[in-house]
């Protein structure tokens, strides 16, 4: 079902705009006090919120495909932590008067040379190709348990480079608290999904 993740991010939302407001940037947008569409805060938030997406999209597919109560722990963990952190993005480019995406390459706000070319759906380092996703979608059982792991672990690194990324340009005292808060996160879960598979009998893919 899809209500959990539609109920955090309505939640994140709510949290969200005070939480930004107590930050010091102004619910109205003005040029004066809003970050600019081509800035770090906003470049951030799009594509941190497009990376949690496909995040929440796969453990939606793993929770229908298995039965094993510690992957489907983690897939709902995952749906409501991201959906939450993504609902707390999302309302703030409404709050500083932005667009929710823009034409500019993804990663661009990060201000340094990187060489990964979007393909297949995949449109930043981590992220599922379609293909993968495809793939995923008819596994079941044991199978999708471990190929739901081992794309995770991807994601979730390309997930904390570039919320490196952005905690080492930040300007803004609260999205820096939040991507700050992704790095800890996700690479905790890193560990905990190596560990998973190891007991699976797997490994991660790289």
């Amino acid at each position: 079902m899809w209500w959990p993740a539609a109920l955090a991010a309505v939640v994140a939302l709510c949290l969200g705009v005070p939480a930004l407001l107590a930050g010091g940037t102004s619910a109205s947008g003005t040029a004066a006090t809003a970050p600019a569409s081509d800035s770090p805060e906003a470049g951030f938030a799009r594509d941190m919120a497009t990376h949690h997406q496909q995040a929440i999209d796969m453990s939606f597919i793993v929770r229908d495909r298995t039965q094993d109560t510690a992957v489907r722990n983690l897939a709902f963990d995952i749906i409501n932590t991201q959906a939450n952190q993504r609902g707390m993005l999302t309302g703030w480019l409404d709050q500083w008067g932005l667009t929710q995406s823009s034409a500019a390459k993804p990663m661009a706000w990060m201000r340094m040379d990187h060489d990964y070319q979007a393909h297949d759906g995949s449109l930043m380092p981590g992220m599922a190709t379609n293909t993968e996703l495809e793939k995923l979608r008819g596994l079941s059982g044991r199978d999708a348990e471990v190929y739901y792991l081992q794309l995770m672990i991807q994601h979730h690194k390309g997930g904390v480079a570039m919320a490196q990324g952005y905690v080492d340009l930040s300007a803004n005292a609260v999205e820096k608290r939040l991507a700050q808060t992704m790095v800890n996160g996700q690479r905790s879960e890193i560990d905990l999904i190596t560990g998973m598979l190891a007991e699976r009998g797997a490994k991660p893919l790289s």
